[in-house]
């Protein structure tokens, strides 16, 4: 989703606040334990509709979270990337992409805003395009990576904002 970020996280803020919602500020919740049920942001991207099935289900606690891009992310990237199984040329495109999302460094790229209601965690989830390019760039660079034992290959990489 291309979007300001940021102007949608504070928009966000001050709408929660106006509906007197108590705002956990959370890590991301993507990969708890319990089952996620995602709401069609594409389809209804409308976060106050979202908002208002919790008011309708009574809950008024809100977990927010706001993931920033940062230079850490990048520099494991290219320490990851000297490890990877790739031709000289498929090694400088991958760097390549790798250098060109540092004019991302610093801006949000993912929102979550998530409530929790008989067992399940109900999520509203946005992340913007660069984003998801620099995910397919992690997706290329674990393709290519030596083989590793554990499933979570990164140590928590993904997970650390």
């Amino acid at each position: 989703m291309e979007q300001n970020l940021e102007r949608l996280a504070a928009e966000i803020e001050q709408y929660l606040h106006a509906e007197s919602f108590i705002v956990f500020h959370s890590t991301s919740r993507m990969h708890e334990d319990r089952r996620i049920v995602f709401w069609d942001h594409r389809r209804v991207p409308d976060y106050q509709r979202f908002l208002e099935c919790a008011q309708q289900v009574g809950v008024r606690l809100v977990h927010l979270h706001e993931r920033t891009f940062d230079a850490e992310q990048k520099e494991t990237a290219l320490e990851i990337l000297e490890e990877a199984d790739l031709t000289r040329d498929e090694r400088r495109d991958m760097q390549r992409r790798i250098e060109a999302m540092s004019r991302y460094e610093g801006k949000l790229c993912a929102l979550e805003l998530s409530f929790d209601f008989e067992g399940r965690i109900y999520m509203y989830a946005v992340e913007t395009e660069w984003f998801a390019e620099w995910e397919s760039i992690l997706d290329d660079l674990e393709a290519a990576g030596p083989e590793n034992e554990d499933e979570d290959s990164y140590g928590g990489f993904y997970s650390n904002n």
